[in-house]
C-alpha cells in the first residue's frame, strides 16, 4: 500500500508563507490528491484538492491564499501556504484518494 509523508511544516509569523510537501512511496499521477487540515478541538476540514489532470479546488478559507500542485515525476504534491494567518494553525495532512492518510505536519502561525 502507498505510503504518504508530509514535510514542510513549521512556525511561521502571520502573514508569511510556507510551503509543505507530501511524498508518496509508489506512483501516483492517476490519483486524486487531497490536502486537509485539523486544528486543536476541532473536526478534520478539507483544505485543496488536485486531479490527475491539474484541475484544483480549495476551501473558501483559503482560496487566493493556498496553492496546491504536483510534481508528477517526483510522486509528490506541494501546499505552498501564502498571507497565512493564526487560523491557519493546525496539522496538515496528505491524502490520496480520500483513503490513504499520511502522519501530518504540525503548521504553527503565531508572531
Amino acid at each position: 500500500q502507498v505510503q504518504l509523508v508530509e514535510s514542510g511544516g513549521g512556525l511561521v509569523q502571520p502573514g508569511g508563507s510556507l510551503r509543505l510537501s507530501c511524498a508518496a512511496s509508489q506512483r501516483i499521477f492517476m490519483a486524486t490528491m487531497y490536502w486537509y487540515r485539523q486544528a486543536p478541538g476541532k473536526q478534520r476540514e478539507f483544505v485543496s484538492t488536485i486531479f490527475r489532470n491539474g484541475t484544483t479546488n480549495y476551501a473558501d478559507s483559503v482560496k487566493g491564499r493556498f496553492i496546491v500542485s504536483r510534481d508528477k515525476s517526483k510522486d509528490e504534491v506541494y501546499l505552498q501556504m501564502n498571507s497565512v494567518r493564526p487560523e491557519d494553525t493546525a496539522v496538515y495532512y496528505c491524502n490520496m484518494g480520500k483513503t490513504v492518510w499520511g502522519q501530518g505536519t504540525q503548521v504553527t502561525v503565531a508572531s
